[in-house]
């Protein structure tokens, strides 16, 4: 797994004993899998301290301010119990926390988080730059390993949308076999003690319990994309709940549809716009005079355009950018969509109580 050896490589370079490692969805910064070294946190904690209670160095802060790396002892001038997160675990024995943030082209792919006991030294500037450093190569890989998985062909027979409802205190109340299902074939290593547990579903369900009335009327915020240990894609959506008990809370799992994957992939090829708008042209089996009229450039400049596609994807000719790239990521077709999951803050919500990190070899 891409995680454990990059794991490995900030070891040799920096030196921790703990860390946590998380792939992101770019178009809601929602974690879409995690992996653990030496430590646990449950999905509710994990949600709270990243998207409501307000600290130093969240991983979503990181990745838009452009600093990218950051260590709790640096941000907290060396007061590491002015971070709410480290209050929370500092009797785990756990000391300073260095963060990444793994941003490519711009677009936010994976956090880390590097911790060290209490016991041992805090992490210092050198420190930082070097895992900066560092990032900006793993970033890519993280980008890169998203197109890595191949799909294994399912018959569609279990195809059933699964959900999960929780209660006024954001804890598991029902949940359906077949969002049972789903959530096993999720990345969470080691997994949740119980599906309820998953950090993938207790984020978007942190999400949507946050949202105000009236905030987001399409509901695409409280979205996140995920690809399951087969290479499928899933889509999350968390909703709130009318009815007699107010403040539940309700996440569906159900199989992606193409056009909610085909904009995720064009990023993890590192497509741009233009580049994207070609390949949607070229899909639907347009010419390059074609592909010119539509978009209003020359024969040679759509020429350049595709010269680079090819490169970015790895293909010699069209018929392969179809048939061997966007088809193993089900896209049977490529549908414009003027409504994409808008980036968001965290809104605060009244604190609650939530597992702390455990410090426990493993994870839990």
């Amino acid at each position: 797994m891409f995680a454990t050896q990059a794991s490995q490589i900030l070891d040799h370079a920096i030196g921790f004993e703990h860390s946590c490692w998380h792939t992101v969805d770019p178009g809601t910064i929602l974690f879409t899998g995690s992996l653990n070294h030496n430590i646990g946190c449950s999905g509710s904690w994990l949600a709270e301290h990243e998207y409501v209670v307000e600290d130093v160095n969240k991983w979503w802060f990181l990745a838009r301010s452009g600093r990218r790396a950051g260590a709790t002892s640096l941000a907290t001038h060396g007061d590491l119990s002015r971070s709410a997160r480290h209050r929370s675990h500092a009797s785990y024995g756990l000391g300073d926390e260095l963060r990444l943030s793994f941003v490519a082209d711009g677009v936010y792919w994976g956090a880390a988080g590097l911790l060290r006991d209490q016991n041992e030294p805090w992490f210092t500037d050198d420190d930082v730059r070097v895992a900066f450093a560092l990032g900006e190569v793993l970033a890519d890989g993280f980008r890169r390993a998203l197109l890595a998985t191949s799909v294994v062909t399912d018959d569609g027979s279990g195809d059933a949308p699964g959900v999960v409802v929780f209660d006024e205190r954001g804890d598991p109340a029902s949940i359906s076999p077949a969002a049972e299902r789903w959530i096993a074939e999720m990345i969470e290593i080691p997994p949740p003690a119980t599906p309820g547990d998953s950090k993938m579903v207790q984020i978007v369900a942190a999400r949507a319990r946050s949202l105000a009335a009236g905030q987001d009327p399409l509901q695409l915020a409280a979205r996140s994309r995920v690809q399951t240990c087969s290479g499928r894609w899933l889509l999350l959506y968390g909703t709130q709940l009318s009815g007699a008990a107010e403040g539940r809370t309700a996440v569906i799992i159900q199989p992606a549809a193409p056009n909610e994957v085909v904009p995720l992939v064009a990023l993890a090829y590192g497509l741009s716009e233009r580049e994207r708008q070609v390949t949607r042209l070229c899909i639907e089996g347009r010419s390059t005079k074609g592909i010119a009229q539509t978009l209003h450039l020359s024969r040679y400049r759509v020429q350049d355009h595709l010269k680079a596609i090819f490169e970015k994807t790895g293909v010699r000719t069209r018929g392969e950018l179809v048939g061997q790239v966007f088809l193993e990521h089900y896209v049977p077709r490529w549908e414009e969509t003027d409504r994409h999951p808008p980036g968001w803050q965290a809104f605060a919500i009244p604190p609650q109580t939530h597992d702390a990190p455990s410090n426990k070899k493993g994870g839990t």
